[in-house]
């Protein structure tokens, strides 16, 4: 299954709609890089979007456990590293499991996580493919 969305932006600023459907979100960048600080920056949503899929899939399995999970947090940061070669982007996840479980229902849903789509993605091999086209 192919997941699409259009990102469209004008002729201001950096402000960029994100539109899936009938859903929008905005993405920008900074004021002091010249946005209007009216979005998250792209990296921001990467980053949430890794931090949201796991929290999700989480969560579906505590569900389906019936686990008393009353919140997950996800702190999710990155860092590059360059060398002459290459880049190397390093992304940390701080998770924060709060509710009425034991360590191995908590490392389990550690391992859960792990396992979300997002996480697989970024994971394995990317090969993104841009096509220039006249007109939409």
């Amino acid at each position: 299954m192919a997941n699409e969305v259009l990102v469209s932006i004008g002729d201001s600023s950096y402000t960029t709609t994100i539109s899936y459907e009938d859903l929008n979100i905005l993405a920008d960048e900074p004021i002091e890089l010249g946005g209007e600080n009216k979005g998250l920056a792209p990296t921001q949503l990467l980053l949430s979007s890794l931090g949201a899929c796991k929290a999700i899939t989480m969560r579906m399995y505590a569900n389906r456990k019936k686990w008393n999970v009353d919140k997950i947090d996800i702190q999710v940061s990155s860092e590059v590293q360059k060398s002459e070669q290459q880049q190397t982007t390093y992304i940390k996840c701080n998770i924060f499991i709060d509710g009425d479980l034991d360590e191995d229902q908590k490392r389990r849903l550690y391992q859960i996580g792990e396992k979300c789509p997002v996480h697989k993605t970024l994971m394995n091999p990317i090969v993104i493919e841009s096509n220039l086209i006249d007109t939409i």
